[in-house]
C-alpha cells in the first residue's frame, strides 16, 4: 500500500491557484479618483447649502456631475476612472501622434530600430564577442536581449512530467527573482504561418538535385509550396535594469559596452536554468533575426517570404513598419489589423497548469500571447505584503465600525495576500504577471471574428480578457514585439 501510495503522489498533477486582481480600494472599496470625485460633490453641495437660496440647485450640475463620475459604471469602468484615458486619447489626437508614416526620403538616425510611437527612441547595440544585438531604451535605462526556446508539447507529456517541468519553471523564475539586476521578464509565443523552409532544407540536405528532370519537378514545387499550416516560435527576452546595475557596469568599463557585459552574465545565468528545466535555448537573437521578427509583426503578409529569402530584410533600420493608422480600440499596419486584449482576471479557482492551452492552441488565428513577469525584491515584497495587511485589518475595522457588512472578495483577496506572505518566507520569489495577446487579421471582419474566437478560448480558459482602449499602438509594441515593453 506505501508503493502505491508513492506512485500515486509521484505522477499526480498538482493544481494551481493565481490571486486575484485587488479591487481595493482607499477607503470602504472607494478608489482615489472616486474619492477625489466625492469629495468635490460634498464640499460644493455643502457649501451652496451654507450660501443659502437656490445655490444648491444652482450649483447642481457641478456636485451631480461629479456623483454621477464616481459612481455610474460603463465597461466595467466608473466614469472617473474613463477621464484620464479619454482625455489623453483626445491630446494626442490633437497632437496628430495616433497616426505613422515612415519617412522615405528622410533616413532615420543611425542604430534606432525605426519603430512608432514611444518606442522610436529604442537603439541597438550588437555584442562584439557573441553577435547578439541588444535593445537600449535610453528613457527607462535598460538593455534587453531574447533567446528563442525550443521544447516538447506539453499537454502530451504524461502528468509527472508536467509537474516535473512545472517545478523546473518555478525554478527559473526564482532565479530571475533573486537577481537585483533585472527588471523584466517577458515570454513571447505566437504562431507564425509555416513557410515550407523546413522541406526546402530536407532537400538541400538530402536531395538529389543533379539537373534532371526529376529533380528540377521537385524543386520547383517545393518553391511553389506556400505556407502549410502553423508554427508555434517562442522566445524569452531579458532586461537588464541599468541603474540597479550602475556599479556593475562601471566595473565592466562603463556604458553600453559595460551593461552588454553585465548583460551577458544575466543571460548565462538565465540559459543555465532552461537547460536545467529542460528547455533548448538557441543563440541568442542576432540584429538580423530581431529585424525579421519586427518585419512579421507589423507586416505579416511578408513573413514567409522573408523566411524562405536568405539575408533579405535583415536590416533594423528599415525593419519597422511603412505606416501605422491607430483607433480608439484597434491598430491598421502595413497589411494587417491588429487588436490587443488584457487578461484581466486569471483563473479564480484551482485549475492546472495546462489552462491557457484553448488559447494558445487556437487554430487559423494569428495571435502573440505575452506574459510579463516584473520580478520584485524580497525586502521590497514584504514591505508589500505588511502594508497590504495593515490596509486590509484597518478597512475591515472601519467597515465594522459604520455597520458595513463584509465582501467575500475582500476576504479572499486578504487569503491571498496571507499565502503570498507563506510562499516568501519559504522562499519562493514574488513576481507582477501581466498578460497580453496581441490578435492579428487581414481585414476588419477578419479581425472582429478573430478576437470574439480568442476571447471564447479565454473562457474555456477560465481568465477573462478585456479589450484594451484608447492605447493600442502603445499595447501591441508590448504584446507583439520581444523588446520588454510595458504599458
Amino acid at each position: 500500500m506505501a508503493s502505491t501510495a508513492s506512485t500515486r503522489t509521484e505522477f499526480e498533477l498538482s493544481a494551481v491557484k493565481f490571486s486575484r486582481l485587488t479591487k481595493r480600494g482607499i477607503i470602504l472599496g472607494l478608489s482615489l479618483p472616486q474619492v477625489i470625485a466625492l469629495s468635490v460633490a460634498v464640499c460644493v453641495f455643502i457649501a451652496s447649502l451654507y450660501t443659502g437660496g437656490p445655490a444648491a440647485l444652482y450649483t447642481s450640475p457641478i456636485w451631480g456631475t461629479a456623483t454621477a463620475l464616481a459612481w455610474v459604471p460603463i465597461g466595467g469602468r466608473k466614469l472617473v476612472e474613463w477621464v484620464p484615458i479619454t482625455l489623453h486619447w483626445i491630446l494626442r489626437q490633437a497632437l496628430r501622434q495616433i497616426g505613422y508614416r515612415r519617412r522615405i526620403v528622410k533616413p532615420r538616425p543611425a542604430g534606432t530600430l525605426a519603430l512608432p510611437g514611444d518606442a522610436a527612441p529604442l537603439r541597438q547595440y550588437e555584442d562584439p564577442d557573441t553577435g547578439a544585438v541588444m535593445v537600449h531604451d535610453p528613457h527607462a535605462q535598460t538593455l534587453t536581449a531574447l533567446v528563442e526556446v525550443t521544447h516538447p508539447s506539453f499537454i502530451l507529456l504524461d502528468p509527472g512530467e508536467q509537474e516535473r517541468r512545472v517545478h523546473a519553471w518555478g525554478r527559473v523564475l526564482s532565479t530571475a527573482c533573486r537577481s537585483t539586476r533585472i527588471a523584466r521578464l517577458q515570454v513571447l509565443e505566437r504562431t507564425v504561418p509555416d513557410s515550407g523552409s523546413g522541406l526546402a532544407q530536407w532537400w538541400a540536405e538530402q536531395g538529389n538535385d543533379d539537373d534532371s528532370w526529376v529533380a528540377k519537378t521537385y524543386r520547383e514545387l517545393i518553391d511553389r509550396a506556400g505556407p502549410a499550416g502553423e508554427r508555434h516560435i517562442s522566445t524569452i527576452s531579458l532586461s537588464l535594469d541599468m541603474r540597479a546595475a550602475s556599479r556593475a557596469i562601471r566595473t565592466a568599463g562603463g556604458s553600453l559596452r559595460g551593461a552588454a557585459v553585465v548583460l551577458k552574465q544575466e543571460m548565462e545565468t538565465l540559459t543555465t536554468a532552461l537547460r536545467t528545466a529542460d528547455l533548448k535555448p538557441t543563440d541568442w537573437y542576432t540584429p538580423g533575426q530581431l529585424a525579421v521578427m519586427l518585419r512579421s509583426a507589423y507586416d505579416p503578409a511578408i513573413a514567409a517570404t522573408l523566411e524562405r529569402s536568405g539575408q533579405i530584410g535583415h536590416d533594423l533600420a528599415t525593419a519597422g513598419p511603412v505606416a501605422v493608422e491607430e483607433t480608439w480600440e484597434q491598430l491598421r499596419s502595413d497589411s494587417a489589423h491588429h487588436a490587443v486584449l488584457w487578461i484581466s482576471e486569471w483563473p479564480r479557482s484551482l485549475v492546472y497548469p495546462g489552462f491557457l492551452a484553448p488559447v494558445l492552441l487556437s487554430s487559423g488565428i494569428r495571435r502573440a500571447f505575452t506574459l510579463l513577469c516584473d520580478p520584485i525584491r524580497s525586502d521590497q515584497a514584504a514591505r508589500d505584503i505588511r502594508k497590504k495587511k495593515t490596509e486590509y485589518i484597518s478597512d475591515a475595522a472601519q467597515r465594522q465600525k459604520v455597520g458595513q457588512i463584509e465582501d467575500a472578495t475582500q476576504s479572499a483577496e486578504y487569503q491571498d495576500v496571507l499565502q503570498q506572505e507563506a510562499d516568501l518566507t519559504s522562499g519562493h520569489g514574488v513576481l507582477r504577471y501581466t498578460g497580453l495577446l496581441a490578435v492579428s487579421a487581414t481585414t476588419a471582419d477578419e479581425l472582429e471574428a478573430a478576437v470574439s474566437a480568442i476571447e471564447q478560448a479565454a473562457i474555456q480558459a477560465s481568465c477573462e480578457t478585456k479589450r484594451l482602449v484608447g492605447q493600442q499602438a502603445q499595447a501591441f509594441v508590448a504584446a507583439a514585439l520581444p523588446l520588454c515593453r510595458g504599458i
